[in-house]
């Protein structure tokens, strides 16, 4: 079992020819609502991937937490989120016709989550995180996740502001980043030796998403690269927790490092093609059909 311990969101997404300026007004064509956050959708990318998923988070008391809550449900992932007394996390996303986004958060119900409203781990083997949480909590889960012996896998992002802390990074086995999370991690350098500062902070494996480059990791000694899937993009919101959500189910499942991260990215590939974070996100067959199809 994975257990997603993280954020759930309603997203507000406007289409616009570009992404606006400073103080620049840019008229969009069209305005839709989709459920995100980054820990519900890598939930939901881990449960359409195929894997066995149990979700915990927390949402408010408000009619925005009906659609998370539904679409959690219609992909299979075992919600065991918790409803408080506070507004849903909302997250205001702004979409380029190039496929670049900019985003906002508010954060309402995710904010108290607190390290005393644990979750259930029972039968979990894997434990994702992400940064969209009480760091405190986010601390308290991972330590709780090793003590039991599960794999913690954390996705710093959103990029942290200042330094996360080492006995954090001492619990985490899998680090996940993007390129611009990596650089505020450890700071500016050549790729290789940014992973490796990373590794030396505990994880023992550390893997950077490189968008249409595909990804990088360093694990042990073993160092891997594995190439994008072309595609057409059209909306790039999601295809971070994609891969993440993807990876980890595959890894729970057995596969070693290097096939987890093909058929994630793969998936985070195709998460590109549609709209929205989880409408878009791939079912095991399409990434299936998708892995025969691509040498």
């Amino acid at each position: 079992m994975i257990l997603v311990a993280g954020s759930a969101n309603l997203d507000f997404i406007t289409r616009v020819p570009h992404l606006p300026r400073p103080g620049e007004t840019v008229l969009g064509r069209a305005f839709t609502t989709a459920p995100g956050g980054k820990g519900a959708n890598q939930a939901v990318a881990c449960a359409r991937s195929g894997h066995p998923t149990r979700f915990f988070g927390a949402l408010g008391n408000d009619s925005y937490a009906a659609p998370l809550r539904e679409s959690l449900r219609a992909s299979g992932v075992q919600d065991t989120s918790l409803t408080l007394d506070a507004p849903t996390g909302a997250a205001f996303i702004t979409v380029a016709d190039s496929g670049e986004n900019v985003i906002a958060v508010a954060s309402g119900a995710n904010a108290l989550l607190t390290p005393q409203r644990e979750p259930d781990f029972t039968d979990v083997t894997h434990l994702i995180l992400q940064l969209e949480l009480p760091l405190d909590t986010v601390q308290a889960y991972a330590r709780s996740a090793r003590e039991r012996g599960v794999t913690v896998v954390l996705n710093a992002a959103p990029a942290p502001a200042s330094p996360l802390p080492a006995d954090l990074l001492a619990d985490v086995t899998v680090l996940v980043v993007n390129e611009g999370e990596l650089t505020t991690l450890v700071g500016a350098g050549d790729r290789s030796q940014q992973l490796r500062a990373a590794q030396a902070l505990g994880p023992q494996t550390v893997i950077v998403t490189l968008g249409g480059e595909g990804s990088a990791a360093v694990s042990g000694d073993q160092w891997i690269e594995v190439a994008a899937h072309p595609v057409t993009v059209r909306d790039t919101t999601g295809a971070g927790d994609t891969f993440v959500g993807v990876l980890t189910g595959a890894l729970g499942a057995g596969l070693g490092l290097p096939q987890a991260m093909r058929d994630a990215s793969v998936a985070a590939s195709l998460a590109c093609t549609g709209e929205g974070a989880q409408p878009s996100m791939p079912t095991r067959e399409q990434i299936d059909r998708t892995l025969t199809d691509w040498p």
